[in-house]
């Protein structure tokens, strides 16, 4: 047989025996990587019928025509999918799992070559196969779970029954990516060699299963009986498992725990039973708002790298790099280069303050180690890429300089003219500020085109998003070339127009002003605290702010009242105006809205200081009754989350950001807002456009921070979304 599509390709092996083998490679036109998209399954339907009906097929070899195996199911097809009838869902979820269990019955064996990667359906359907050879550098999981799901095409039932359901429950609730060691070790696979012997070491496999030297029916039999576990060590297991991933997962993310649900109680079932449980679970999964949100992020977050792999094709190479100001920092942002590959040069004008960015860096690389990511000659190899000096004699070697010195503009502009008279031509200089005009740092510049801002987030080695910002006079190429050095450092890029707070923090000031104003109304802090990290928050805006440092904060809504008059002046003093005015900076004075102390590990935490109340009381809601109960929980979210809405929606109608996907990667990214809900964005379209404008209209006495914008109540009127 011969087969001819625009994902896969069949053909026969050695035609002159009498038992025929047939390679099935997946190969997917015009994509880098094999996904199971519609295209895919269709073709794979067709394939299977014409091998089932070939009674001369003695073998079938499932081979990559990529650097990969498959990396899964297409996600950009799951929404219109979840979108679908409880009863359209659970067929398209039978369709492929028939196809799968086809496959697995054959009456002959079936061997893949796995390399690259072979993720959530693609390890799926290796799974059905009744051997695995995989290649020494290839990963493979079930990374549903990130997604809001599990694995709705056999993998809660086949994996359980390969490598054991405490093993299998590992995989699935976690949703991580498992090395080609770690998965021979538990017994996903049954080979492991070098990636370019993977397919024919799969084909030998073959030819012996064919001859009988391998009883690969046994194989198969393991995989379609119920699981090996009787009613006392089930519930062992799977009771114990779901109070841990219950207790890790949060009340928020119900997929880890309906996994197991799911596992449970196909454990007593044959395959097709087992399947059919799966099924009804991941239906059910689906049609969480959860899902729908976190598959939201995925593709916005795979928006965000394909537009920086198109911005990167104008970008100059970056062999090395620099970084002035090594305080944790600059310390954090030398780790992050290193450990990524590019060396980097780390200066400060006192020895001192070198030791300290050198601390942290050598921190990080020590916790790495710890937990066994790195060895001891890894961290040896990065520490030596990070190279301290006290001079600019060797900023000629550099290709990029990442300003990080103290947030003043005359200190940043004093430094930035001195980089740039020790650079070789056409060197990118950058500025790592928060607040700060890109366009006015460039203004005593010889060559503002080759300046732009590179803004991390703290900590810079946890925090994934980095903002790029545009000057007026920054050129393309240097976007370019700041766009590709941090997406090859590992972190995701979004590019933004210069303004006051760029983009993340000029939509998280007017959430603070949302929370100044309650505080002036006399709610307690920790209760606003408690609510919106109920709300899902990892930290209300309170613990925030210690968290930043009240100068920092102090500063930064300085500008902004100066900058936003109408929307974040303040008319009377606020509780961060008061909390810095008598030194209370937060975690780094031990003491802010909470006091705080170290714990056994020597981390900072948090407890509730008595002597806040009685400043807040006085200080600030001395109009009001302290603590004000009259305001109901819901309330304070609406008058948290309206401001920072309204401000997201007004950078997107002045281009500040480009696309609604760097809004919400933006803020999920940069400030942790609960990924679970999506995005501020899709936070507003859950609750209704046209409600969001009620709201708006209830809170208007407040001020000029609660009013629509334009955009929103065009929505509101067409219906339509973000």
């Amino acid at each position: 047989m011969k087969f001819e599509g625009q994902a896969i390709r069949c053909s026969i092996l050695e035609p002159a025996l009498d038992s025929l083998i047939v390679e099935l490679q997946f190969n997917l036109q015009e994509d880098s990587v094999n996904k199971l998209n519609a295209v895919a399954l269709k073709e794979l339907s067709q394939v299977v019928h014409q091998i089932r009906t070939n009674p001369k097929i003695q073998g079938l070899l499932i081979t990559s025509g990529k650097d990969c195996f498959i990396v899964g199911a297409d996600v950009t097809e799951f929404l219109s999918h979840f979108k679908k009838s409880n009863e359209e869902l659970s067929e398209w979820l039978k369709q492929t799992n028939d196809l799968f269990s086809q496959i697995e019955d054959f009456p002959f064996p079936v061997v893949s070559a796995i390399n690259g990667f072979a993720l959530g359906g693609g390890f799926e359907l290796a799974l059905a196969t009744h051997y695995r050879v995989m290649s020494v550098d290839t990963k493979v999981g079930l990374p549903e779970t990130k997604l809001g799901i599990f694995p709705g095409w056999g993998g809660t039932v086949r994996l359980s029954r390969l490598i054991g359901a405490e093993n299998a429950i590992e995989w699935i609730a976690g949703g991580e990516q498992w090395d080609a060691e770690a998965t021979l070790k538990v017994g996903a696979v049954d080979a492991l060699v070098s990636t370019d012997r993977v397919r024919q070491v799969a084909l030998e496999l073959l030819k012996k299963a064919i001859t009988g030297q391998l009883d690969w029916k046994a194989r198969r039999e393991e995989k379609v009986r119920p699981l090996n576990l009787n009613a006392i060590e089930s519930t062992m297991v799977f009771e114990s498992a779901k109070a841990f991933v219950s207790k890790q997962a949060g009340p928020h993310y119900p997929a880890p725990l309906l996994a197991i649900e799911v596992m449970q109680k196909g454990s007593f079932k044959n395959r097709n039973e087992a399947l059919a449980i799966e099924t009804v679970g991941f239906v059910q999964v689906a049609k969480t708002p959860v899902a729908h949100a976190l598959v939201s992020i995925f593709l916005n977050d795979q928006w965000i790298k394909k537009n920086s792999k198109k911005i990167s094709k104008e970008a100059k190479s970056i062999s090395m790099s620099a970084v002035v100001g090594s305080g944790i920092m600059g310390g954090g942002i030398a780790y992050q280069s290193a450990s990524k590959g590019i060396p980097i040069l780390m200066k400060d004008i006192s020895s001192a303050a070198i030791e300290i960015g050198l601390k942290e860096a050598n921190k990080l690389l020590q916790k790495q180690v710890s937990r066994n990511k790195i060895t001891s000659v890894q961290m040896g190899q990065v520490l030596s890429s990070i190279r301290s000096t006290l001079s600019y004699g060797d900023f000629q070697a550099t290709d990029i300089v990442i300003e990080a010195v103290v947030e003043k503009e005359e200190v940043k502009k004093s430094v930035l003219a001195e980089v740039e008279k020790s650079v070789k031509p056409g060197t990118i200089l950058s500025s790592n500020t928060s607040t700060i005009s890109i366009s006015r740092l460039a203004e005593e510049l010889k060559h503002p085109e080759n300046f732009c801002g590179v803004h991390f987030f703290n900590p810079v080695h946890r925090m994934p998003l980095v903002e790029i910002i545009r000057g007026k006079k920054t050129n393309d190429q240097t976007i370019a070339t700041a766009v590709a050095y941090v997406t090859k450092i590992g972190k995701t890029p979004i590019v933004v127009n210069d303004c006051a707070g760029f983009f993340v923090n000029r939509v998280l000031f007017p959430y603070f002003a949302g929370f100044m104003k309650l505080l002036q109304e006399g709610v307690a802090y920790s209760r606003v605290d408690q609510v919106m990290e109920k709300f899902g928050w990892p930290m209300g805006p309170a613990y925030l702010l210690d968290v930043v440092g009240m100068d920092t904060a102090y500063h930064a809504n300085q500008v902004m009242a100066r900058e936003y008059p109408d929307r974040m002046k303040h008319s009377e003093k606020t509780a961060i105006d008061l909390l810095y005015e008598k030194g209370r900076f937060g975690q780094k004075s031990s003491e802010g809205f909470y006091a705080y102390f170290l714990d056994k590990k020597g981390f900072p935490k948090k407890e509730i200081d008595p002597r806040t109340d009685e400043l807040l009381k006085t200080g600030v809601a001395s109009k009001f009754q302290y603590p004000n109960s009259s305001v109901t929980d819901l309330e304070i979210v609406e008058r948290l989350m309206l401001p920072m809405l309204f401000e997201s929606s007004r950078c997107l109608e002045e281009k500040i950001v480009s696309h609604p996907a760097e809004v919400e990667l933006g803020l999920v990214y940069g400030l942790g807002f609960p990924p679970f809900r999506g995005g501020v964005l899709r936070y507003a379209e859950s609750i209704g456009i046209s409600e969001i404008v009620k709201l708006a209209k209830k809170y208007s006495k407040l001020g000029k921070l609660y009013e629509p914008t334009h955009q929103i109540l065009q929505l509101a009127q067409s219906g339509e979304s973000f």
